[in-house]
């Protein structure tokens, strides 16, 4: 019996597809802070960017940031969920700032892992507000990540309310891109055998 390519190529994609969460133990989120992108939005020529990972197997989020050029001195820094842009919503991580950021700076970096087991990792009342649990709030979490509903914030003297921030996008797998190869690369062999 033979089997049309179209069929071969559709079941490789889906078994691909099937097989991909099972690969997917990190989820990573990028984002471009500045001061347009805070709502109001302020004149500020800080920019920055981000990194978030989340490690699904051990359950943390590492934040990773650089930031250059505030207008005042850092105050406080940390994720806020769950809203559509340009929103505003509460804080959803540690409070009032990320262990160790670099307070009182106008330029650094940071690296830091938190434990999301921990309710200390997160904003009290975003553990509230989404089921109680520190398992409800971090699937929230996630949940606003993925939808692209969640920003980091970086609050100065400047800007008491944030001087810099962006939301999260999330970045797509490499195993995505290799997919995509194969799918367009059977479509084009057999657009190319039907001519």
């Amino acid at each position: 019996m033979k089997i049309s390519l179209s069929l071969a190529s559709s079941a490789l994609l889906a078994l691909c597809a099937a097989a991909m969460p099972a690969l997917a133990h990190e989820q990573i989120y990028t984002a471009l802070l500045s001061g347009a992108a805070e709502n109001p939005s302020n004149a500020s020529f800080g920019a920055g960017a981000a990194v978030i990972t989340f490690d699904l197997d051990v359950l943390t989020m590492r934040v990773q940031t650089t930031f250059a050029g505030l207008s005042g001195e850092v105050t406080a820094s940390h994720i806020h969920c769950c809203v559509a842009a340009p929103g505003n919503v509460g804080v959803a991580t540690t409070t009032p700032t990320f262990t160790s950021f670099p307070l009182g700076a106008t330029f650094g970096s940071y690296d830091h892992t938190f434990d999301m087991t921990l309710a200390s990792s997160y904003n009290a009342s975003f553990i509230t507000g989404n089921g109680g649990t520190v398992s409800s709030a971090f699937s929230a979490f996630l949940a606003g990540a993925d939808a692209g509903k969640a920003y980091l914030n970086i609050h100065s003297t400047f800007a008491p309310g944030g001087e810099i921030r962006g939301f999260l996008t999330a970045v797509p797998e490499p195993s995505t891109y290799g997919m995509l190869a194969v799918g367009l690369g059977l479509f084009a062999f057999k657009r190319r055998r039907r001519a």
